[in-house]
């Protein structure tokens, strides 16, 4: 039946334990038993994001000349992303809701940008690796574009060659992740950057996962004497825009992203500008009209909370995890999928259904991602796993063991990202 307003209103003791009730069947991510959808650091660090959050939970961000304060922490938090990705003087960009919309704005500025600029006859295109998010498909079909997609290498990364020959007069985009959601790898960007110079096009950058992981990595990876990360920043004179979740390995609340722009001309083909309508001009820069206070003042009070120090800490606690994981993988005979460097890592398993092994962990109370073409299991390492590793190890270990052991298969084999 369908639910209906209450006539009378219950106190908050009534309403709290209901709230507790509801979460008993949620995957219990505080134990580190959830390798996606939370990304946790410890309490503090969640202390610090749901206190400042709360301190901001009314005020709404698209009034800036109202609350010049979030005006001022979204330009410090926009900076800080910009030192971290090695932007010229002129770049910029703002705070979004997540990866997706990021994505979807770094698609309208472009395609608004290219109708200006460079336009195309016909439907406007986007080239994209097999492994790209599918937030670039949702952009396409909402702002009226193609997606191309194209084969992988083998090393699960962007064959270039492939993404150049697919390039024609329609296309306007061409996009690589740093790293990739399924496989954890880095597509090739000084590449991809160099064909974006050589043909005139924009390059996005999908780094919602390596945004605020990769330039401390590099960090850990050199105190490591381990060779450099493969650059992908704005370093790289091909990168137009890219797209970087604080709610990810920022750590900062939710929904909370970044989105940036070589160039303030670029940015400019973002924002919404409408005055016809009796209130006067509006000027948006996202999709939302209004934002989330609490989530600039969170991202800004955990940035500064953890600083570069912070940052550096929990990359490397990542790196020791992903370390830990793979040597598993290999003690097991589970072959890693490409080269994963940063937090994710997906495995198959030549001897049994691996499918099926990630249904039993799901049933013991681990929560994992699962990928296919090939079949696997992907796990997204937070600094809160590294203590609780070895029980995800032993778990996995037990029932990969009784998959090979009795030939069993995967009962869904429709993997879901939702």
């Amino acid at each position: 039946m369908r639910k209906s307003l209450p006539e009378a209103g219950q106190d908050w003791a009534a309403l709290e334990s209901t709230l507790a009730d509801a979460g008993v069947r949620d995957v219990r991510w505080r134990d580190g038993r959830a390798m996606v959808y939370v990304f946790h650091s410890g309490e503090d660090v969640m202390q610090v994001a749901h206190d400042a959050y709360g301190m901001f939970i009314a005020e709404n961000g698209l009034g800036p000349a109202a609350f010049p304060s979030l005006k001022r922490m979204e330009s410090e938090v926009v900076d800080i992303a910009l030192s971290l990705q090695q932007a010229p003087a002129d770049a910029t960009g703002c705070m979004t809701s997540g990866g997706t919309e990021s994505i979807l704005l770094a698609m309208k500025a472009c395609r608004d940008w290219s109708q200006r600029h460079r336009p195309v006859l016909g439907t406007p295109k986007v080239v994209v690796p097999y492994s790209a998010h599918p937030a670039f498909n949702k952009g396409a079909h909402l702002m009226g574009l193609e997606v191309q997609r194209l084969p992988l290498q083998g090393d699960f990364t962007a064959d270039v060659q492939a993404m150049a020959d697919a390039v024609d007069a329609r296309t306007i985009m061409l996009v690589g992740s740093a790293p990739c959601f399924p496989y954890g790898v880095i597509d090739p960007i000084r590449d991809l950057g160099a064909l974006a110079v050589e043909r005139g096009l924009w390059l996005h950058v999908d780094a919602c996962v390596g945004g605020y992981l990769s330039p401390f990595m590099a960090e850990v990876r050199a105190g490591a004497g381990l060779p450099p990360l493969p650059a992908w920043d704005f370093s790289l004179p091909g990168v137009s825009s890219m797209s970087l979740d604080l709610h990810k390995y920022g750590y900062t609340a939710k929904g909370a992203s970044t989105v940036l722009y070589r160039d303030r001309a670029f940015y400019s083909a973002q924002v919404f500008d409408f005055d016809d309508w009796p209130c006067g001009r509006m000027n948006t820069p996202t999709f939302a009209g209004t934002r989330p206070g609490g989530a600039i003042a969170a991202a800004w009070a955990v940035l500064h909370y953890l600083g570069r120090a912070g940052y550096v800490a929990k990359a490397g606690a990542i790196h020791r995890a992903r370390e830990r994981l793979r040597a598993f993988c290999a003690r097991l005979d589970l072959p890693v999928y490409g080269e994963p460097l940063l937090s994710i890592l997906a495995f198959g398993d030549r001897q049994g259904d691996i499918l099926a092994a990630g249904q039993g962990l799901y049933k013991a109370g681990w929560f994992s991602s699962r990928v296919q073409n090939p079949d696997g299991i992907q796990v997204m390492l937070s600094p809160g796993h590294e203590p609780v590793l070895d029980g995800y190890l032993d778990e996995l270990e037990r029932q990969i063991v009784a998959v090979r052991a009795s030939g069993g298969r995967a009962q869904d084999r429709d993997i879901r990202y939702s």
